[in-house]
């Protein structure tokens, strides 16, 4: 039987080293950029890139859309850390593995993250181009076992049994609330499902999804959240709704190239919402 990668403290610990060497301000937030999302990246001021094959211990991404580098730097007054791009668990990695860049966020020390994904609309009332700010969330992956804090436990990490009723933080919820209405692009709230993937959904996996009250469906993010959460972070999360999900055989289903697509077409909007949210976070912390 294979053995359960063991997640040290230590190794997340040696790559905060490494990249604080590299550029010496510590991020207040950790800002993760999904499919297609990363050119929010080009914005930073004084920065510093680093590919993920050069930190230790970091997964690297192979998935088109996702760059794989750790940009560290100034956005909208803040110093953060964003990552262009993240690992997944179809890419044949670990949940642990997985969820390793919310515990470099804490090393780093950060106190919030920011993750954002594209996800595929299953309410009917998303349109492709929208924005949801996630209230919860439903983890598949995790109901049958594949949970970022499933083997060996390191104390270090955090509580083993970690509550996860109040996982996204309702004041940055709020916040990006205000912010898109403050902007005039009103964005969305709403359930997340996770899937492990890589193959997108059928019509009857969708159709069930919606039955459980889903929003929205990725294949990311969740495990960062629930790591996240362990390490006492504060998180805050975004879907860019890049399709509508099929809910119906005659129905046309997604494609990758779609989701880059829809992704490119609202970077502007998107990359405003989170400076927006940005700058409200600098006010929310310094209270």
């Amino acid at each position: 039987m294979s053995q359960v990668p063991i997640a040290a403290a230590a190794h997340a610990v040696a790559a905060a080293d490494m990249v604080l060497a590299r550029h010496g301000q510590a991020p207040l937030v950790g800002l993760v950029l999904g499919s297609g999302l990363g050119q929010l990246a080009d914005e930073l001021q004084a920065a510093t890139t680093i590919p993920f094959a050069e930190i230790p211990y970091h997964p690297d991404s192979t998935v088109p859309g996702h760059a794989g580098q750790l940009v560290l730097g100034m956005l909208a007054g803040l110093p953060v850390a964003v990552w262009r791009g993240r690992s997944h668990f179809y890419e044949g990695r670990d949940m642990a593995e997985v969820a390793f860049p919310a515990r470099l966020m804490r090393s780093l020390g950060a106190r919030v993250a920011l993750l954002t994904n594209a996800a595929g609309g299953l309410n009917p009332a998303f349109v492709p181009g929208d924005l949801m700010v996630l209230t919860d969330h439903l983890n598949l992956p995790g109901l049958v076992g594949h949970n970022p804090l499933r083997g060996e436990h390191d104390p270090a990490f955090g509580e083993r049994f970690v509550p996860l009723s109040a996982a996204y933080d309702r004041a940055f919820i709020d916040l990006a609330l205000r912010v898109g209405r403050q902007l005039g692009q009103p964005i969305r709230s709403g359930v997340y499902a996770m899937v492990g993937g890589p193959s997108y959904e059928t019509p009857a996996e969708a159709r069930l999804l919606r039955l459980l009250g889903a929003d929205a469906v990725g294949m990311s993010t969740v495990s960062e959240v629930i790591a996240a959460c362990q390490a006492g972070l504060r998180v805050v999360a975004l879907s860019a709704i890049t399709n509508v999900v099929a809910t119906a055989p005659c129905e046309a289903g997604a494609q990758h190239a779609e989701v880059l697509a829809v992704a490119e077409q609202i970077k502007s909007r998107f990359a405003a919402q989170v400076r927006g949210m940005l700058a409200g976070m600098k006010v929310l912390l310094d209270a």
